[in-house]
């Protein structure tokens, strides 16, 4: 009979060690908890699991010194760092250190389990620490779309592969072309961005490869293209799908042979540079209408990464608009805005078609606008002042919302998770009963489904304003 796979869990939640220890063991998994990376390390030296877990942020040593110990010590175990703050710079320490995957919190309990299985199943890939570069403040989100972004910059973050990027108008896709070079080797060579579509054909070309003098009207003197300004660095190739066809053909053939001639020259340049392109369009529907070569298309599309848009990451808008409000009152010298609750839902129920760049506008104008330091909502902008979107069929489910804190709230037989979960569920609706009733009791009582009278005792059993 084969051992079975032995577990290590380190984190000092007591909660999430219950609820993972007891989903590992459930699976056949042999497990053992530990409160912190003291006593994991101390117990490394008489013994070794075939998988270890890690929270990052921890009492006493952190979860990103127990790794780079591990990785020093048994260099082939796998270890899978998981934690709460879903951001950019934990996911690409994690895997610049070493780590064989980054699970972020909440996680669902069938994948953490599958993820284990895997890692013993395989060798972690590892490499020697590097120090992370400075991250992009900007790119920010815990929801699940931006984290399998993040996880993807991690796992880049040793390689010069190129890159398509595709999403929405606003989504960010230059912030992810700038977050792969700086976590790339080529960090400290130049990154170069390019709007393919703010240029006429012939301007185009001259932009990208340059030119010598004479080689048309005007050109009074030599000039280097973009290629030739990226050399050794990253060239980032914004809506590459409004690119000519002709101009197409002359990219391919700089990126399969790397080296191009300079419009009007004949000596031909030769340039190191890792390309990285963006579009908003369907770029395989663009193949079949004949707009956009096949052959370039896969010469681009080796890794591909999809920005989602806002309204399919919503949990992550109260974050984004508290962070670019505070960018707002920094870039204008004055004191931070705060948003009031019923505006801050609003905003976060608004149909968002320009995505984060138009959340950055709105939260400048916000900050001009707003004459006191609490916003509104007779402060919101109009198009977003308006009735909130429709919810639609990509929004993210409230259902996997209340999944994930189910998987991961604390066991306790006095507080069943019903008891918890309702009264929320409850203040929830009734809050937006009342709200699209304009607080006329009747008629928000109608809109649950309930009659009056027990409208008015579930909010005084749930604590609401009795005047209200």
């Amino acid at each position: 009979m084969s051992k079975p796979t032995t577990v290590w869990l380190v984190d000092d939640d007591a909660s999430i060690r219950w609820v993972l220890e007891r989903a590992l063991k459930t699976a056949g998994l042999d497990t053992t908890a530990f409160p912190a990376a003291e006593p994991a390390r101390e117990a490394l030296r008489y013994a070794q699991p075939d998988v270890m877990i890690t929270d990052v942020r921890m009492t006493g040593e952190s979860g990103l010194a127990l790794l780079s110990h591990v990785r020093a010590s048994h260099p082939d175990m796998p270890v899978i760092v998981m934690t709460a703050y879903t951001d950019l710079d934990s996911a690409v320490a994690a895997y610049q250190g070493g780590a064989f995957e980054y699970l972020p919190k909440p996680f669902d309990i069938d994948e953490a389990v599958a993820l284990v299985r895997r890692a013993a199943s395989g060798s972690s890939q590892t490499a020697d620490a590097i120090t992370p570069n400075p991250v992009m403040p900007e790119l920010l989100g815990a929801a699940p779309a931006m984290q399998a972004v993040f996880r993807a910059i991690g796992r880049l973050s040793r390689s010069s592969l190129s890159v398509l990027i595709t999403g929405e108008s606003g989504t960010g896709k230059e912030l992810v072309a700038r977050a792969l070079h700086q976590h790339s080797p080529r960090a400290g060579r130049p990154f170069i961005a390019l709007n393919t579509a703010a240029f006429t054909r012939d301007l185009l070309e001259s932009e990208l490869y340059g030119h010598e003098r004479g080689a048309y009207t005007g050109a009074e003197r030599s000039r280097s293209g973009r290629f030739e300004q990226a050399d050794g660095g990253t060239l980032f190739l914004d809506e590459i799908g409004d690119m000519p066809l002709e101009l197409q053909t002359r990219l391919l053939r700089v990126l399969a042979e790397g080296e191009f001639y300079r419009v009007g020259g004949s000596v031909p340049v030769r340039v190191d540079v890792r390309v990285i392109a963006a579009t908003h369009q369907d770029l395989d529907a663009q193949v079949a209408a004949g707009a956009f070569r096949a052959d370039l298309l896969h010469r681009l599309n080796v890794i591909r990464i999809e920005l989602p848009p806002l309204r399919q990451r919503r949990e992550d808008i109260p974050t984004l608009l508290a962070h670019y409000l505070a960018a707002a009152a920094r870039e204008l010298n004055v004191e931070p805005k705060v948003l009031a609750p019923q505006a801050r839902d609003r905003l976060v129920a608004a149909a968002w078609p320009g995505n984060v760049r138009q959340l950055v506008n709105a939260c400048r104008r916000m900050t001009v606008t707003a004459p006191g330091r609490e916003i509104g909502l007779e402060d919101l902008p109009p198009d977003l002042a308006g009735e909130p979107a429709p919810v639609q069929a990509g929004d993210p489910g409230w259902q996997q919302a209340l999944k994930r804190w189910a998987e991961v709230a604390p066991a306790n037989a006095e507080s069943p998770l019903l008891n918890r979960a309702l009264p929320e569920f409850e203040r929830a609706l009734i809050t937006v009963a009342l709200a699209r009733s304009g607080g006329r009791r009747q008629d928000a009582a109608r809109l649950l489904g309930w009659g009056r009278n027990t409208l008015t005792r579930k909010m005084r059993e749930l604590g609401f304003d009795a005047a209200r």
